[in-house]
């Protein structure tokens, strides 16, 4: 009876197509999705086209794949990203913090996930800024996403960095549960400067 039962569950889990994985968490779009027209949106937001300086900070590299929720890679899905330069500033007219704006951080790319769902770009760490203009009130380092593809769910989210102080005060970091801050979370690549992040979309 009770192996008949569970051999049962299991065909009932395949037959339902049942999730094996979560899709990402959604998180908030915030107050600074780049509203600056700019030609220059590649891949590589350390420079910027036309410009002979390197963005400040620490360059890191971040990796990964998007994949469905049954683990399969998706090619040619659309990632919209933008964050904060080093010092914690947008690049957008609405951010009035003093923070310095960085001329030779790209700030915002879109780029698409390439084969079984391949994706890679290169940026700084983003530093931390204030909240509600609040010094006391930092938001932890992130960066901001949008991804999709037609036939799929979309997914506005916000990626976050292992091993931050401030993901323990971060009001929205805080909001996710446990397996929410993982998903949300990237791996770091010990001895490196490079960060491995999945992407999980649901289909229509």
């Amino acid at each position: 009876f009770i192996t008949n039962t569970l051999l049962g569950s299991v065909a009932a889990v395949v037959a339902t197509g049942a999730k094996a994985q979560m899709s990402t968490p959604r998180d908030a779009e915030g107050p600074f999705y780049p509203i600056t027209p700019q030609k220059d949106k590649d891949a590589d937001l350390t420079h910027v086209s036309g410009k002979t300086g390197q963005a400040t900070g620490t360059v890191i590299e971040i990796s990964g794949q998007v994949l469905d929720t049954n683990n399969n890679p998706i090619e040619d899905a659309t990632i919209d990203l933008w964050q904060a330069n080093s010092f914690g500033k947008y690049h957008h007219p609405h951010d009035n913090s003093e923070a310095p704006v960085d001329e030779f951080f790209q700030s915002w790319a879109i780029i698409q996930s390439g084969v079984q769902g391949h994706y890679k770009f290169k940026t700084i760490m983003p530093g931390a800024y204030p909240f509600n203009a609040k010094p006391e009130d930092q938001r932890t380092p992130h960066i901001h996403m949008k991804i999709g593809k037609h036939g799929y769910e979309p997914v506005l989210t916000q990626m976050y960095f292992p091993n931050q102080p401030l993901n323990k005060t971060d009001g929205l970091y805080q909001r996710k549960t446990k397996a929410q801050q993982k998903l949300m979370t990237a791996k770091h690549i010990d001895g490196t400067n490079q960060y491995q992040y999945n992407i999980y979309l649901e289909k229509i």
